[in-house]
């Protein structure tokens, strides 16, 4: 039997995919049998076996073709919804048998131009699945509860479920792949088993395979990513050159663009971390990043930031650590002390002596640094590198920046100690001297007492001889006087 419908109605009804289910041929001098259109619904109906087998007939595909061909007409102003045509005679011939009833599903396919390929042309088995464009959800047979709306959107999927594709092309190649959702044309175009993807954007992994648990948002967002799993990219270009690198994060324009196999990295800002390549580990925050380093926190960009504040620091007491020092790069770390970092290890001996020609001064900031105009204690770094220049340190430019207080440190140690070992030395010598001293002053005690005892014994001896003398002159005879007379 061949379908007709008037001319009139067809101009007025565009964009209508039409499915002609005859019952059996009818002579060709019958008329043929009124169209019917059903607007209330439109539900595709599972064809049986004895439909499908004379589908296949050349004569069947030859009206098809012409009931397709009749729909070619430019449509009018008014736009009607798609809708299915499904031919009924209304008044069958005696020897026409009456429709047969069929089964349907939730399944719903409509074609956007008439002259493209049938949406859910393939389904066999599928529930609950919605194709709105022309070859949408082409091959599925048996996947359930997929939405496809734009030509060609899911038009490889088979037996993939609970995928959402709007756009055209968009999960174009998907087989198997369940739970994705893309957005946008050519959103997740190659994927084709990779599950758990979401991609909102024109081109937004667009070359993702197998990568699954992927979540782009942006034109071209993780655009290379094929096999990479656990990236989020939100952003025009962000993670573009992704291919295999895996957890990586990017918020911002062309953010982490050129990286690869990277992983684990961050990026946050406008080409924040686009430097990247293979790096892992990689926080960049408003900052471009370095090609191929790894386990590095940039925040900031040096010639663009001048001041960081940083709540939660100020007024912390911290009970033990180290100081944070800034390189001449700008890199923060802590100054290590382990012999493991260290080569040449040397005493200092008399580089110290450096110091001793230094000269402390006390001084204020200028306003714009330091508007209360606190007193402040220390050194000009200019002053100090005309005595040491290993102890002055430079900013980005290689200008004179500040003094490296921590080396001034290290001298005045060296130096203390060196005055420490020559008043130990000093101090030995006294004690030698007053050692000495003291047994001088033993000596001279005991050589006093010793003469004193010697005097004693000359005044004893001395008394005793005044005695002896003594008693000799009473022992004499008296003197005889001898009278001269005249």
């Amino acid at each position: 039997m061949r379908s007709s419908v008037s001319q009139p109605a067809l101009a007025t009804r565009h964009s209508v995919f039409m499915r002609c289910i005859p019952t059996q041929p009818a002579p060709e001098t019958r008329p043929p049998a009124t169209v019917h259109l059903q607007t209330t619904r439109a539900t595709a109906i599972r064809p049986t076996a004895e439909e499908r087998s004379t589908a296949t007939q050349p004569a069947s595909a030859t009206r098809l073709a012409e009931t397709v061909r009749s729909l070619t007409t430019p449509p009018v102003t008014r736009t009607w919804p798609p809708v299915f045509l499904r031919s009924k005679p209304t008044e069958p011939a005696a020897t026409t048998p009456p429709p047969v009833m069929r089964r349907s599903y939730a399944t719903t396919a409509t074609a956007i131009r008439p002259t493209a390929a049938v949406p859910l042309y393939s389904n066999t088995t599928g529930n609950a699945n919605t194709a709105t464009g022309g070859a949408a959800l082409f091959s599925n047979t048996i996947g359930d509860a997929n939405t496809a709306t734009g030509e060609e959107a899911l038009q490889g999927n088979t037996t993939g479920i609970n995928n959402t594709a709007t756009g055209g092309n968009a999960l174009f190649s998907n087989i198997t792949g369940n739970n994705n959702t893309a957005n946008g044309f050519a959103a997740l175009n190659f994927n084709t088993t990779a599950s758990e993807n979401t991609a909102n954007g024109v081109s937004a992994l667009y070359s993702n395979t197998t990568g699954f648990d992927n979540t782009a948002s942006g034109l071209n967002a993780l655009y290379s990513n094929t096999t990479g799993n656990f990236n989020a990219a939100n952003g025009a270009y962000a993670l573009y050159s992704n291919t295999t690198g895996i957890q990586n994060t990017a918020n911002g324009y062309a953010a982490l663009y050129s990286n690869t196999t990277g992983g684990s990295n961050i990026a946050v800002g406008f080409q924040a971390g686009q430097n990247l390549t293979t790096g892992t580990t990689n926080i960049d925050i408003g900052n471009l990043g370095v090609a191929g380093e790894s386990r590095t926190i940039r925040i900031g960009t040096a010639a663009t930031q001048r001041k960081t504040f940083i709540a939660g620091i100020s007024g912390a007491t911290v009970a033990s650590g180290v100081g944070v020092i800034v390189g001449a790069n700008g890199q923060l770390g802590t100054v290590v002390s382990s012999q493991r970092f260290k080569d040449e290890i040397q005493p200092m001996d008399k580089a110290s002596e450096a110091i001793l020609a230094l000269k402390p001064v006390t001084f204020r900031y200028k306003k714009e640094l330091d508007p209360e105009g606190i007193p402040q204690f220390g050194l000009v770094a200019e002053q100090v590198e005309k005595v040491s220049p290993d102890l002055i340190a430079r900013d980005d430019q290689g200008k004179v920046y500040t003094v490296r207080y921590e080396a001034v440190n290290a001298m005045l140690l060296n130096e203390f100690l060196k005055e420490h070992r020559k008043v130990e030395k000093q101090e030995v010598t006294i004690a030698q001297l007053k050692s000495a001293a003291a047994k001088e002053e033993a000596t001279a005690a005991q050589q006093q007492k010793e003469i004193q005892t010697l005097i004693a014994s000359l005044k004893e001896q001395g008394a005793q001889i005044q005695r002896v003398s003594a008693q000799l002159e009473l022992g004499k005879p008296a003197p005889q006087m001898v009278l001269n007379n005249p």
